[in-house]
């Protein structure tokens, strides 16, 4: 089990484990926060459904959402917690670690 996340296989966090959650965690990991239509941009989703993978990850404590007006308008901005950073970054190691198994399987004579 992840200390941090749902139980997964190797490690993996299966709250991480979404490509639309991962990409999300991926950008606030290289920024201080991202708003809502920035996010929206990356991962190719929907307004609806952005708003549940966020609420998903805001949940557990790996995000910390803020609403505030910007340009006259009300704007929602995310920003990774210390719990997500460490949650991402044991989620990209177990990836790695099943990468690099991969990587070993290469040959059919290969036993792992």
């Amino acid at each position: 089990m992840s200390s941090t996340g749902a139980a997964g296989q190797k490690g993996l966090d299966m709250i991480l484990h979404p490509p639309a959650r991962l990409q999300i965690a991926a950008v606030l990991a290289a920024v201080s926060e991202a708003e809502f239509a920035k996010l929206r941009e990356v991962t190719g989703v929907s307004d609806s459904v952005l708003s549940k993978h966020l609420a998903a990850l805001s949940e557990p404590g790996y995000i910390k959402l803020r609403k505030a007006p910007a340009n006259g308008r009300q704007r929602t901005w995310a920003s990774l917690t210390r719990k997500g950073r460490k949650a991402f970054t044991e989620h990209v190691a177990a990836l790695n670690r099943i990468m690099s198994t991969a990587g070993l399987a290469d040959t059919a004579d290969q036993k792992v």
